[in-house]
């Protein structure tokens, strides 16, 4: 394998390995073995999967290491419900003052609790998780490359886990319902301003703002889940991903620590770094069901969507690419804002979403149907993107 071109290798596997039973059996093994039971961050559970990786890594010729750092838990325990009590009593005000005939305070109101949220959310989510000295906590991020060449690319998944009394889909489609609260209330409160009368639309934008407000508050997390497609399917098919790429590759693995509390590890290793700043291929998500997903942020990269879609229409697979859905949090967004190209690939629907962050998310409903397919496809777009850089 070691004088084997990338375009044998390429071949090799789309028609070798895309069945393979062997390669399927591997992935299985991984996520049983990572979704046993819950894995929040700093516990010993989470430092078991952890070590799990290691040995797996080390096994494939890749040398590791672990990389503590520290974060502030606030921002991922209490961040998202506080934002969302914020909003609801920033367009209550809002509503009180324009019902009272005070558009202009209506506006301004709005207008200064926005553009709070907006930017004091916005440090926090980026900054604050590092730097604020609340809840101090200390997570650990895996670091695996193999050779002495730089990475040219590298296969990201995270192992914490995490749970919360609804699930994903649910959070998402209150911070939906929030956000169009608030582009209603702007409008009503505008039009106001320009002597249209609008107090009839208030009951109606109190009713969306409460009811996107309801489960985001409830957005509390918890240590219940065993995240078996959140993400001990992603963190199994970097893995297999990893040990099929030929020696030579300049490949490296990152496990990142602490992500469901606000992508605190991969924001902690972006920050720390000296790595070149090469493409990411992060890996969220990878249920039995459910079509192959590339969900990107900005700024968008054109480049790893054609080769993700490339990777996959050599298994006969069609990839569906979508931007990241409101209220889903991944690794990819904190290097995407730390300069990096980076996408994320996931299978599901919306089933899966109802089961992620509960206790089905379980090995009960999943078998690892769907990991080999996506380390597959995921190895050959690694292998496309070293051979271009």
């Amino acid at each position: 394998m070691a004088h084997e071109s990338h375009d044998d290798w390429r071949a090799r596997q789309t028609s070798a390995l895309r069945y393979d039973s062997e390669l399927g059996s591997v992935a299985v093994g991984h996520l049983r073995r990572l979704a046993r039971e819950p894995r929040p961050t700093c516990t010993p559970q989470a430092a078991d999967a952890r070590q799990y990786c290691i040995h797996t890594l080390k096994t494939n010729g890749y040398h590791v290491r672990e990389l503590p750092f520290e974060y502030s838990a606030a921002v991922g325990t209490l961040g998202t419900p506080v934002a969302g009590l914020v909003t609801l009593l920033v367009i209550g005000a809002a509503s009180a003052a324009s019902l009272g005939n005070h558009p202009a305070l209506a506006l301004a109101v709005l207008l200064a609790g926005f553009l709070t949220v907006a930017f004091v959310g916005r440090w926090i989510a980026t900054r604050g998780v590092l730097a604020l000295p609340l809840m101090r906590r200390r997570g650990v991020n895996l670091e695996a490359w193999r050779g002495d060449e730089e990475p040219g690319a590298w296969l990201v998944a995270h192992i914490d886990s995490k749970s919360q009394p609804i699930p994903l889909l649910l959070r998402a489609a209150g911070i939906v319902a929030l956000i169009l609260a608030s582009i209603v209330a702007i409008v009503v409160v505008v039009s106001a301003n320009f002597g249209y009368s609008t107090n009839a639309v208030w009951p109606y934008v109190g009713i969306m703002s409460i009811a996107g407000a309801l489960p985001v508050l409830a957005s509390v997390v918890g240590r219940s889940s065993p995240g078996a497609v959140d993400n001990a399917s992603g963190v199994g098919t970097v893995l297999c991903a990893a040990a099929i790429l030929p020696p030579e590759e300049p490949i490296g693995v990152l496990i990142t620590d602490a992500e469901e509390l606000g992508l605190a590890g991969a924001r902690a290793w972006c920050a720390e770094t000296t790595r070149p700043r090469v493409p990411v291929l992060n890996c969220d998500g990878i249920d039995d069901n459910g079509q192959l997903t590339l969900m990107w942020t900005r700024p968008r990269s054109p480049r790893l969507e054609h080769v993700v879609r490339d990777a996959a229409a050599r298994q006969h697979e069609t990839l569906r690419v979508i931007p990241l859905v409101p209220g889903v949090l991944v690794d990819a967004l904190a290097f995407s804002d730390a300069g990096w190209e980076a996408v994320t690939l996931s299978r599901g629907s919306f089933t899966t979403l109802r089961r992620i962050h509960t206790r089905g998310d379980s090995l009960d409903h999943l078998q690892g149907r769907g990991l080999s397919g996506a380390a597959l496809t995921v190895a050959l777009a690694a292998s496309s993107l070293t051979e271009r850089c």
